[in-house]
């Protein structure tokens, strides 16, 4: 078993109203190897009192799918004997009402490019590499979210 870890850190500004939600969402999320990014709300949600240039939770969610699923492709891909040059991936979240006054990350559109070096494998090969991915992926297989990839 692992476990992982992620420090957040929020604090309310000078002049900031909280009461009355007029506060910054900006935050830190500090992980264990050292790196500290900037994070926020998504401005889809609390429009100014978001940081626009920060990382929204939202946008982890895609960027964790999309990099799980890329990890576990090159590892499935190498077992099968081929080998990916460069992996690059577009990858698209969608939110939308589950519920009177609930919303979710409903779907996720991977959209992997990926250059090969050798042997290259055909359609049917390549969907089942990404299918054997898809079904490896320790992210895709924590969420309810769909994944799909294109």
């Amino acid at each position: 078993m692992a476990t992982y870890t992620a420090d957040v850190r929020w604090s309310l500004r000078p002049g900031e109203d909280f009461p009355n939600g007029r506060y910054s969402r900006g935050h830190t999320i500090g992980f264990d190897g050292g790196t500290t990014i900037p994070g926020s709300a998504s401005p889809h949600v609390v429009g100014k009192w978001a940081v626009a240039a920060a990382v929204d939770p939202e946008e982890m969610l895609v960027a964790a799918l999309s990099t799980c699923h890329m990890l576990t492709f090159l590892h499935v891909a190498r077992l099968a004997g081929f080998t990916v040059a460069a992996y690059g991936d577009h990858a698209e979240g969608v939110m939308d009402d589950i519920a009177p006054g609930r919303q979710a990350v409903t779907k996720v559109v991977l959209h992997p490019d990926i250059e090969w070096t050798g042997a290259v494998p055909d359609a049917a090969r390549l969907e089942q590499l990404h299918h054997q991915a898809h079904e490896a992926c320790f992210i895709a297989n924590s969420v309810k979210t769909q994944v799909i990839v294109r």
